[in-house]
């Protein structure tokens, strides 16, 4: 027979692998460091400029950031930082290198999300916000998966469960309550409702007076931040339950929504939410929160059934939700029945000469049209070692392997980057 206490010593023993993995993976320090991009990188695949014309400008602007020289003189390498610090001050033909940005706006907000486990969620959500920071977004991600897939791949592994979205969610609820129970106390006739009560269990963590910036972390990419998750988040679904319980009228659904209103418009450009595998709290506070709705699936048929299924059930959720709950409840910046500016499906994992991919594909566009990703992301071997490594394709130096077998690698993640950012920035201007 076995109980909790032997998952306890089997967790144990994984954690110390787990430890000695991150060592070989990351850094003697266990520590997570984004590494230099060279003059070929920067100027052909992020300023997407003549490599001649870029190194014309390093030696004509000597004020310009000129990044690390090799020994032998033949390229240069350079950090993020520098790469932003060059993409704010040069231009090519009179073009800003900055990426658009609709004014006025604040952040726009992405959910990848999916039913089936295994069908890219979190390597989607790790290469956009990537591929975005490289292209000079500023970008926060909010893991919502307790497996922490993303968080471990951005280099968070100790992390305390206070400061995930659980943390976020049992903050709302102190403080929804509060505002309910100052609100019924200043009630001008005599019917007021009772006070509702939060245990001193819950009250006590102190997770009320928690700041907003106490649940953000940063990461190797200095232009990334994130909300991390980790495995002991996973009880959410069941406290969430219980909260529910204390307080019927909190607006459950709304908690993530209403703390990323409290950031400044300008503090990020894009926010990204990896969501679990199922519809929860979790994953119902990640979609009403999204202005877009990104869906991966992988080639086979069997992921296509739990795409419907997952759309489906999504459907019933949130019509639910605008049944339950009249316009009078607060859900901060969005408002009921809840409405995507966008949604999009990417097929992943794919394989251009496989047949049933080629078939499931066609599938995918004659169902869902015009919301289906016109260039699914590729299978290769450098996608493979990304995933092995927890690193994205953009992170691993085309130096390990064949540049050939980099640059492809690469490519599907830029297209697959390219068509979203199309879509995102459109969909963008309408919120």
């Amino acid at each position: 027979m076995y109980t909790h206490e032997d998952l306890a010593r089997l967790q144990a023993q994984s954690l110390k692998m787990q430890s000695w993995i991150r060592q070989q993976t990351f850094s003697p320090e266990s520590t997570k460091k984004l590494r230099r991009f060279s003059s070929w990188e920067v100027s052909e695949l992020i300023f997407r400029i003549n490599q001649s014309t870029f190194r014309g400008r390093l030696a004509t602007e000597p004020n310009l950031p000129g990044g690390e020289v090799e020994p032998d003189g033949r390229q240069r390498w350079f950090s993020l930082e520098e790469i932003n610090e060059l993409r704010r001050r040069m231009k090519v033909n009179r073009k800003s290198l900055m990426p658009p940005r609709p004014s006025g706006k604040r952040a726009f907000r992405v959910a990848v999300a999916n039913f089936k486990g295994g069908a890219g969620k979190s390597t989607v959500a790790l290469h956009l916000a990537h591929a975005a920071a490289l292209d000079g977004y500023r970008v926060l991600v909010v893991d919502f998966d307790p497996q922490a897939t993303l968080s471990h791949s951005m280099g968070l592994t100790d992390v305390a469960e206070d400061y995930t979205v659980w943390g976020i969610m049992a903050r709302d609820l102190i403080r929804e309550t509060d505002r309910m129970n100052e609100a019924a106390v200043g009630a001008a006739s005599g019917t007021a409702p009772p006070r509702r009560k939060i245990p001193a269990s819950i009250r006590d963590m102190g997770l009320d007076e928690l700041r907003v910036s106490d649940f953000i972390k940063p990461t190797a990419w200095s232009t990334i931040d994130i909300i991390p998750s980790c495995a002991n988040a996973a009880f959410v679904e069941f406290a969430s339950a219980q909260y529910r319980h204390l307080n019927p009228e909190w607006s459950f659904f709304a908690a993530v929504s209403r703390y990323l209103d409290t950031l400044n418009d300008d503090d990020y450009d894009l926010i990204i939410f990896d969501c679990p595998p199922a519809i929860g709290y979790q994953s119902m506070n990640a979609v009403f929160a999204a202005d877009m709705l990104y869906i991966p699936s992988g080639p086979g048929y069997w992921e296509y059934d739990s795409t419907t299924s997952f759309i489906g059930q999504l459907a019933e959720a949130l019509e639910d939700l605008s049944h339950g709950f009249d316009a009078t409840f607060p859900a901060g910046k969005i408002t009921l029945p809840k409405a995507f500016v966008e949604i999009r499906f990417l097929m992943t994992r794919y394989e251009p000469g496989n047949d049933l991919h080629r078939a499931m594909f066609e599938a995918f566009r004659k169902v869902f049209g015009d919301h289906v990703a016109e260039h699914p992301v590729e299978m290769t071997r450098a996608v493979e070692q990304s995933g092995r490594f927890l690193s994205s394709v953009y992170e691993i130096d085309y130096r390990e392997m064949t540049r050939e077998t980099w640059r492809r690698a690469r490519a599907s993640f830029d297209r697959a980057y390219e068509e979203f950012k199309v879509h995102a920035v459109a969909a963008w201007d309408k919120i």
